[in-house]
């Protein structure tokens, strides 16, 4: 336990001296803040830059708060996810390649402290980064708009959360199996299309999948509507992360040792 603590603050100091901890809830906040100003401040951008003929009226219907704080998700479904599997694809690849890896696993340390350190680390970076970013947004849906309804908020945080946690395991996961960031950052993508493609063609069979998390934190958004399959879903998630979290440490180790 004392080996993971300096382990977990050593990644820490290592995220801020890299600058991790700045640009990337920078980046979220961003996100969060963009998607409600365009939304409210749309008809006047398409006047001001369409080139339209004079006289010409606009008329777009003002989205919901549910719309808009779905509008966030999805750029953080996107571009969020990116900048996290940019952010993290080298945690363990990157140290593997670079040598410094051994330098620490030469110490008594086991592959598992060292494996949940840097997971810990990545963990707590995301959180802060998405909690920012969706507070921010937050904000500006309720100045500009009807506001959403805190309870729903919470659940929609906290589901949608889990989708990204789920992402960031997998980086993690592929960043300790090879020894180039790039391969990790390209398995994760796949991986992730792959699931979200197959989750959204086949609804019914694989209604438990971890891509169908997006689904229904629409549901519970927009109509307030806790999905019968979501319990399962969270569940099968969150047991698929500790089931990965688990084979890790062991599958870095032979990778290591090969």
């Amino acid at each position: 336990m004392k080996i993971g603590w300096v382990l977990f603050r050593k990644e820490m100091l290592e995220l801020i001296r890299n600058y991790k901890m700045i640009w990337m809830p920078f980046i979220f906040i961003l996100f969060g803040l963009t998607e409600p100003l365009t939304a409210y401040y749309m008809p006047e951008i398409l006047q001001s830059v369409g080139d339209l003929p004079d006289g010409t009226v606009i008329s777009i219907p003002t989205p919901s708060a549910g719309e808009v704080l779905l509008s966030i998700m999805n750029q953080f479904s996107t571009l969020g996810v990116l900048v996290i599997v940019l952010g993290f694809m080298g945690t363990v690849a990157g140290e593997r390649k670079s040598g410094n890896a051994i330098l620490v696993l030469v110490k008594p340390v086991p592959y598992s402290s060292y494996i949940y350190s840097k997971w810990s680390a990545a963990f707590v970076l995301v959180w802060v980064s998405y909690s920012l970013g969706l507070l921010s947004g937050l904000y500006y849906i309720h100045l500009l708009f009807d506001g959403i309804d805190l309870h729903t908020f919470i659940e929609g945080f906290l589901v949608y959360g889990l989708w990204l946690t789920f992402i960031m395991t997998l980086v993690i996961f592929f960043s300790s199996l090879v020894q180039t960031p790039g391969f990790a950052a390209f398995y994760t993508i796949a991986l992730t299309m792959l699931i979200t493609f197959f989750s959204g063609y086949m609804t019914k069979t694989l209604k438990w999948s971890p891509g169908q998390l997006i689904s229904y934190v629409n549901d519970l958004i927009l109509e307030d509507r806790w999905t019968e399959n979501l319990s399962g879903t969270i569940f099968l998630t969150l047991s698929i992360c500790l089931t990965i979290l688990i084979l890790t440490p062991t599958l870095s180790r032979k990778k290591e040792l090969s």
